[in-house]
């Protein structure tokens, strides 16, 4: 039986959790959190709560636990080099070390790289490390995205026509990403249908995994700011219904590539998730960044779909093995919707107290952002609950989340349109239109 430490206390690390638990032969978790996660807890055998910046408290609890490997769940403690910390301890892990976690943590860091090895996806792009040049670029691009630099949750990405109506708000937030992070990237925006494709990476060798598409909208009709993802749908032949195949083998091929420019780059090999953030355009796919981790909510669509073994296949990426593992996933739909705080992203609700009623069954439940005290569950401010319906169709799939997520009460709230009939044509016709 294998010893895992498992770094997260989200509703993706609960779902990392699970699906280590069925492994054949079994394993023994120990977590490293910065909060009581109920449903992590009751899958642990050792648990413990510190900072994900403090890698002194890290190391001294898996001295304690012995592991035979680490999984690091969050983008975070990635960046600031937890996998390397725990190297000092010759304990390997399934995350990049914080070199080639540049991929996610710098924006700049990807467009550039994609751009040296002359692999496709990239847009228009500058980065720029002072104001010269700003303005005249957005206008130049007419239609523009501001990406700040480094990690921002998810929300560090505005869109001209969307989130910033002129060029003043433009310059100000791109201003706003420069003091913040010493650069910005502005890249010309893109027109069509978004969808994630994450991908087992060992090395050079890659193997994907189904096809989601996240909503990163806060409110109904893809409207209000950019959350962490309110939701994410995936369909039973592991594609989207506005995908053709030829998108699919396009968006891998540029993950291929950009496994083998890092480790060209950094001399290093890539061991864990890369994750493409796609876009499907009139002419083929376009790469809007990269993730080095799993999604979140993408992993709730995708782990308990996977058949096999996840510490088998964990230990085979570490050990360079991992062409020599058939990885397989269940043809079934999925659809998860969150539940929220009140306020979320901008004047989250925290502190509060929620009651979780009777879950309707066959609903898998993966608890996020929240805090186990004696009395209750508390909200911590980010995203809260996820509820996931895994089916046939999407169709089914949605009911069975949507059953679910009126079993919350409190400061809450949820996007009730995620995965629906209405939602998806929409997308369908656009990309129809497009093309």
């Amino acid at each position: 039986m294998k010893k895992i430490l498992l770094m997260g206390n989200g509703a993706r690390e609960h779902v990392i959790a699970e699906t280590f638990m069925r492994s054949e032969n079994g394993c023994e978790l120990g977590v490293f959190a910065k909060a009581v996660n109920p449903g992590l807890k009751a899958l642990a055998s050792a648990y413990t709560t510190g900072s994900f910046t403090d890698f002194t408290e890290l190391k001294a609890f898996a001295k304690e636990f012995e592991p035979d490997f680490a999984f690091i769940g969050p983008d975070n403690p990635i960046a600031d080099g937890a996998v390397d910390a725990l190297l000092e301890l010759g304990i390997k892990s399934v995350a990049p070390v914080a070199d080639l976690a540049r991929l996610e943590s710098s924006k700049s860091f990807a467009r550039d790289l994609l751009k040296k090895y002359e692999i496709p996806g990239n847009p228009e792009f500058k980065v720029f490390e002072s104001e010269d040049g700003i303005r005249e670029f957005m206008e130049e691009l007419g239609e523009y995205v501001i990406k700040a630099d480094g990690l921002q949750g998810g929300k560090g990405v505005k869109l001209s026509g969307e989130h910033l109506k002129n060029f003043d708000e433009g310059f100000a937030y791109a201003q706003e990403c420069l003091q913040a992070d010493g650069r910005v990237v502005i890249e010309e925006k893109f027109v069509g249908q978004e969808f994630s494709l994450m991908s087992f990476v060992s090395g050079t060798d890659v193997v994907d995994m189904p096809t989601v598409q996240d909503h990163k909208r806060a409110f109904e009709g893809d409207t209000g700011p950019n959350t962490g993802g309110m939701g994410t749908w995936s369909d039973s032949n592991h594609s989207l219904p506005f995908l053709q195949d030829s998108d699919l083998l396009a968006a891998h091929e540029i993950t291929v590539k950009v496994a083998a420019a890092i480790r060209e780059e950094t001399g290093k090999d890539f061991c864990g998730i890369m994750y493409g953030g796609f876009i499907a355009v009139k002419n083929g796919v376009r790469l809007i960044e990269y993730n080095a981790r799993f999604g979140d909510p993408e992993a709730m669509n995708v782990l308990p779909l996977l058949k096999t073994d996840f510490v088998e296949l964990c230990e085979a990426m570490i050990n360079g093995r991992l062409s020599e593992i058939d990885v397989e996933f269940e043809n079934k739909a999925t659809v998860v919707k969150y539940v929220v705080p009140e306020g979320y992203p901008t004047n989250s609700a925290k502190g509060k107290k929620i009651e979780v009623g009777e879950i309707p069954s066959g609903v898998k439940t993966y608890y996020a952002s929240v805090d186990e005290r004696e009395d209750g569950l508390y909200l911590s401010g980010s995203r809260a609950i996820a509820f996931v319906g895994i089916a046939d169709s999407i169709t089914e799939a949605e009911k069975l989340a949507q059953s679910a997520v009126g079993s919350v009460t409190g400061p809450v709230f949820y996007r009730s349109d995620i995965g629906t009939a209405d939602l998806i044509q929409k997308r369908l016709d656009h990309m129809n239109l497009l093309r």
